[in-house]
């Protein structure tokens, strides 16, 4: 019987490159034949998904005029219509690779929340994601750290995207939004099944090499999981070997 597998994320503000980190870790388990699924939210084909698209096309209203409550529930939903392949992939045993998931939700959403009502709201959307939802919680956040004016910037060099016509959505448009996005982000980074990357050189200001936080990123799934999924299946062979010789 396989073991369930690990919830493994990828998140950070918009232009973070969480796309592009994502499809290397994939390409490296795939290379060392580790199983896998792959996960993208939002997902804009889904029932929510569809909703979240109108939402950052500015469809029902201006950021600042969208109770970030409502905004908070379509992504939520967005997870929760998927939670059935999750849950498959997870319960087979794989390694179930996300590009945003929970983390994306309470940073952007708390963000656009008054500074002194941040902290309740933080608790109920955890309560409606791990608790009504029943969501997996995630095994690892790998968080690739940018600074928001840089984030925006490389946000505009990005090619089409399917949901939008607009160079930058309404949330990446709004510089204050992603520095308090960003500023959740790193609150949020502060727990135990978190590691930071940082992704900016500010010396050089420039975006580090993909391939240089690729190894980063590797890293930290190597040390955080798949050596712990090493070790875990070491003991239970040692276990088995242990009464069969009794």
């Amino acid at each position: 019987m396989n073991s369930r597998g690990k919830l493994v994320v990828l998140e950070g503000i918009d232009g973070a490159g969480k796309g592009t980190q994502t499809a290397l870790l994939c390409a490296a388990l795939e290379a060392r034949g580790v199983a896998f699924a792959r996960f993208g939210f939002p997902h804009y084909e889904s029932s929510f998904g569809r909703l979240i698209a109108r939402f950052l096309n500015g469809e029902f209203g201006k950021l600042e005029q969208v109770d970030a409550h409502f905004s908070a529930l379509l992504y939520a939903g967005d997870r929760f219509e998927a939670k059935a392949q999750l849950e498959a992939a997870l319960g087979s045993g794989k390694l179930a690779i996300a590009d945003r998931y929970t983390a994306s939700n309470l940073a952007h959403q708390t963000a656009r929340v008054a500074p002194e009502k941040r902290a309740g709201f933080l608790v109920w959307l955890e309560g409606l994601e791990y608790g009504i939802y029943g969501l997996p919680v995630e095994d690892l956040v790998i968080y690739l750290r940018v600074e928001p004016t840089a984030a925006q910037e490389l946000v505009s060099r990005k090619k089409g995207r399917g949901y939008t016509t607009l160079k930058r959505d309404l949330q990446e448009s709004d510089l204050n939004h992603l520095k308090q996005a960003a500023a959740l982000y790193d609150r949020l980074a502060k727990r135990i099944n978190w590691v930071t990357i940082e992704c900016y050189d500010a010396a050089a200001s420039a975006l580090r090499a993909p391939e240089e936080i690729h190894r980063d990123v590797l890293g930290a799934l190597e040390a955080h999981v798949l050596a712990r999924a090493a070790t875990s299946s070491f003991r239970r062979s040692g276990a088995n070997a242990a009464r069969e010789r009794r």
